[in-house]
């Protein structure tokens, strides 16, 4: 299905969001995006991005990052290729980098950069926008729903995020969801 009628033009609007728990870096990365075209959710998805425990190398930037080609992949994939493109997220990170505002700096952030970009230039017209946690509400609570679906699959992970700060002689306390 295309999402833009070659004689009407739509405004896609995308909101993305990731992040890192229990700890960042190195703890269970996940992402959320949602896409409304012409002021109607069209799709939204949250996915697992990798975990620390497991040995992938993770932080709340890469889930962001990757919330964010999850939805331009899937704009493309869909058909989508004209009209106005709206991209908002929470981090002033991922938004100013690919404003150009901030250099990218961090080895492990460079291709997802990378990647983003090249997703952004197949697009006619881009706003990045920043907004606030409370105006990112549906992406934040899709990448919590995917970590705590992960969580719930794989109960070793919080016991091994539960033991490494004994290790380390602090305390933290875990997110279980609902709390």
């Amino acid at each position: 299905m295309s999402l833009n009628p070659k004689d009407t033009p739509v405004k896609v609007t995308v909101y993305f969001d990731g992040l890192c728990e229990p700890v960042n870096p190195g703890g269970i990365a996940t992402y959320g995006f949602v896409i409304y075209v012409d002021g109607r959710v069209v799709h939204s998805e949250g996915g697992f991005v990798g975990a620390g425990y497991l040995g992938d190398d993770v932080t709340n930037n890469i889930a962001e990052y990757t919330a964010l080609i999850k939805a331009l992949e899937w704009l493309l994939d869909n058909g989508y290729s004209g009209g106005e493109l709206v991209v908002r997220g929470d981090s002033q990170l991922t938004i100013r980098q690919l404003r150009g505002e901030y250099a990218v700096r961090s080895p492990r952030l460079t291709p997802l950069y990378r990647r983003a970009v090249s997703l952004l230039d197949r697009f006619s017209n881009v706003k990045l926008e920043w907004v606030s946690r409370s105006m990112n509400r549906e992406a934040d609570s899709l990448s919590r729903q995917a970590y705590l679906a992960f969580v719930k699959q794989h109960p070793e992970a919080l016991e091994e995020y539960a033991a490494a700060p004994a290790k380390r002689g602090t305390k933290k306390r875990l997110y279980r969801g609902g709390e």
